[in-house]
């Protein structure tokens, strides 16, 4: 992409996603994603009502009279995006292609993060780590990142989001919020135990995204398949009333797969659907967890 279209690009995307977390997201994330724990902050006189179990004994003493300790949220956090780059990303059948609301989602998110005087990071994974970008704070950071986000060509089409999972657990040492934005078309029976162990330590939260077209196949006769990741192609007789419905069961099956290995791994997720307003999808997530 040439520099000067990649840079209108990137500055589209800014505008859209940075004003909308500053008007829609910046308390939902705030409430959402909890800091560390509490911090002292300072020493005041006791006030009727106060815990009597944070009177300072040391300074109510030097005074003759109750003193509190004042503790306030350690707020700063660290937050990761584990960004899936293969090839599926590249489907959509509306508007958009999956990795177009995968962009906007992330750098929605890095500007929430910014916002909230968090570090933001990110994962580009296929079927192996493309590239890791530390957790750092400010402007030029999430320009850096959107700029990736866009204009990103990996090297590899495959997905292996497991691996992903087990690279970001060791490579980040202290607790952070892990956001894995993929459409997860991986069927690695390993991925439930590699969620769980990273849930342990981390926080995470998975975005799933999907295209309407997945969901079920039309009737339009023969068409032409393309496996996006291994580059194979395959004839589907979609006018046969059987083909279609394997084809639906399929995917009922893959979602519910994948909410049993949510719920089981203790990881939030929503999925949202790239004809739909992302939005609402990632309000309703934040305000489930604000309520936890």
């Amino acid at each position: 992409m040439e520099t000067t279209d990649l840079l209108k690009k990137v500055r589209k995307i800014e505008i859209k996603t940075r004003g909308l977390s500053r008007n829609i997201f910046a308390g939902e994330y705030h409430s959402a994603f909890k800091g560390r724990g509490m911090a002292f902050s300072e020493v005041r006189e006791y006030q009727f009502g106060d815990d009597i179990r944070n009177i300072d004994w040391n300074v109510t003493a030097r005074y003759s009279h109750p003193y509190i300790k004042v503790f306030e949220e350690e707020r700063e956090l660290t937050v990761m995006l584990l960004i899936d780059v293969s090839g599926s990303r590249d489907f959509g059948s509306f508007e958009k292609l999956k990795k177009n609301v995968i962009t906007e989602l992330s750098a929605v998110l890095s500007f929430s993060a910014i916002q909230n005087n968090d570090k933001i990071g990110v994962i580009f994974f296929s079927d192996k780590i493309e590239k890791f970008i530390p957790p750092k704070k400010g402007k030029s950071h999430i320009l850096r990142i959107i700029r990736e986000l866009i204009d990103f060509h990996p090297e590899s089409n495959g997905t292996d989001i497991t691996e992903a999972v087990r690279y970001m657990t060791n490579a980040i040492k202290k607790r952070c919020t892990a956001f894995i934005i993929s459409d997860f078309m991986d069927d690695n029976k390993d991925l439930e135990m590699a969620l769980s162990i990273a849930n342990n330590k981390h926080d995470m939260v998975a975005l799933n995204i999907y295209d309407k077209r997945e969901t079920e196949l039309p009737s339009i006769g023969m068409i032409k398949l393309k496996d996006a990741e291994k580059g194979n192609y395959v004839w589907v007789d979609s006018s046969s009333r059987k083909t279609r419905k394997l084809y639906a069961d399929w995917w009922i099956k893959h979602m519910s797969r994948l909410d049993v290995m949510f719920k089981k791994s203790g990881v939030d997720y929503v999925s949202i659907n790239t004809n739909e307003d992302y939005v609402k999808s990632l309000m309703t997530l934040f305000k489930k967890r604000a309520l936890k």
